[in-house]
């Protein structure tokens, strides 16, 4: 039984030096893993190291673990995060779960449940939710080793940057880490500092603190309240997490998807956000029958058009579609704004006109050696080149427009691109052939 024992406590001992050392591999193991097993697992580990793991795991992954946590472990894996870690799980859950949590850390830890409640308090996708208020502070008169000292006591992951305050505790500067590790001991660091390049205010929205990251090249940006102090910092990396979760996000808004959905969410849960969207993208789909029903005499006389109708309908949408994804990837990333609408639509015709060239003499011979028509390769060939044109422009404009507008482009634009290519492909198609009748084979 001893050495039983002594097996499980190895065991215990290996599974925390991998989560430790492989951090990543160890996230991907536990997304594997179903999530009661996962939030079992962590549960067994100090607390250091789930909080250290957190940041690897993707938000459906470690939104499950931490549903199936028991309140104790939870609050106190709170009180260990980051604390824009800690603010972005704690506004996903439950205003019941989140307030037994608070109370439970409250006992200890009154501070940080006054800190994270004004935190929550502001606004959505401000930069107050992005910046993480662990920071480290100095008066300028500071020596480089009583500096180095309180680093080593705060038991803290060590930041990048160090920021200096005057006696009214307003930023006036800043100190690289590699700058203080390498000075004389007895040097100042107002003799090693730099000034400060940029700075944000709590409430500036995410789209301005990564303008002003692309603007400075800098790792990292305080934050300053309304009375100008220094309240915490946002570092390149957050900005790039939440830009790739934007990306991630608009992935499924673009397609009527609910951006709370994760792949293990509940099948009714799926139902309730998709339904909706699909009854649009249902009445839509009527409105592209409706152009083809006004071409119906024309599909009885010739009838090889209702077997090419996919064709140029599955074209324009194909080509609709990478204008978008091209012109969405833009914005979210910042690439591009509104003001430039021109640019892109000119581009996207010209991309368009030439893929359709070259995708109408394709199809045209095509179609002439399956219907020995040259008519028939003629009306498919014109369809294309002014459906891919007319689709290509409407990927730039559609989501352009909605974000002029102030709405969100990822939310519906893919529905109103799927109308609008559905109906360009068909009138395209059809309406050359009600011009170029005469030439057609019918039958």
């Amino acid at each position: 039984m001893q050495s039983l024992g002594h097996l499980d406590d190895t065991a215990t001992q290996l599974n925390q030096v991998f989560l430790a050392n492989y951090p990543t591999r160890s996230a991907r193991y536990l997304e594997m893993m179903p999530a009661s097993q996962a939030a079992e697992l962590l549960q067994q580990q100090p607390m250091h190291l789930v909080a250290g793991l957190w940041k690897h795991l993707p938000p459906g992954c470690s939104d499950a673990c931490f549903a199936h946590f028991d309140d104790d472990f939870a609050a106190r894996l709170i009180g260990f995060l980051d604390s824009h870690l800690a603010i972005s799980l704690l506004s996903r859950l439950s205003p019941e779960r989140r307030e037994a949590l608070f109370a439970l850390q409250e006992t200890n830890n009154s501070a940080l449940v006054r800190e994270y409640r004004t935190l929550l308090s502001y606004p959505q996708d401000c930069a107050a939710l992005m910046m993480t208020t662990n920071v480290q502070a100095f008066s300028a008169d500071t020596s480089a080793s009583d500096a180095l000292a309180r680093l080593r006591r705060s038991k803290q992951t060590c930041p990048d940057t160090l920021f200096l305050l005057d006696a009214s505790q307003q930023l006036t500067g800043q100190v690289q880490i590699t700058d203080l590790v390498t000075s004389p001991s007895n040097a100042l660091l107002s003799s090693i500092a730099t000034p400060v390049k940029a700075t944000l205010s709590v409430l500036d929205h995410k789209d301005t603190v990564i303008e002003t990251f692309e603007g400075q090249h800098s790792n990292t940006i305080p934050v300053l309240d309304a009375q100008g102090l220094l309240v915490g910092q946002i570092g390149y990396s957050d900005v790039y997490q939440s830009t790739k979760e934007d990306l991630a996000t608009d992935m499924q808004t673009m397609v009527g998807v609910s951006k709370e959905e994760k792949a293990l969410s509940s099948s009714w849960f799926a139902v309730t956000r998709r339904l909706p969207w699909l009854q649009i993208n249902l009445l839509t789909a009527f409105a592209a029958a409706a152009v083809v029903g006004m071409f119906e005499n024309l599909i009885a006389e010739v009838t090889a058009l209702a077997i090419l109708l996919p064709v140029a309908a599955g074209q324009s949408g194909n080509a609709g579609a990478q204008a978008l994804a091209v012109t969405m990837r833009g914005l979210t990333l910042r690439e591009i704004t509104t003001r430039q609408w021109s640019r892109v639509l000119f581009k996207e015709m010209r991309a368009g006109f030439l893929n359709g060239v070259i995708i109408a003499l394709t199809c045209a011979v095509g179609v002439y050696f399956w219907s020995q028509s040259a008519g028939l390769a003629l009306v498919i060939a014109l369809a294309m080149v002014s459906s891919l044109v007319i689709a290509c422009s409407a990927g730039a404009l559609v989501p352009m427009g909605l974000k002029r507008l102030g709405m969100d482009p990822a939310q519906s634009s893919s529905i109103v691109l799927t109308t609008v290519t559905d109906i360009a492909g068909f009138m395209s198609f059809l309406g050359i052939a009600l011009l170029l009748t005469d030439f057609l084979p019918k039958g």
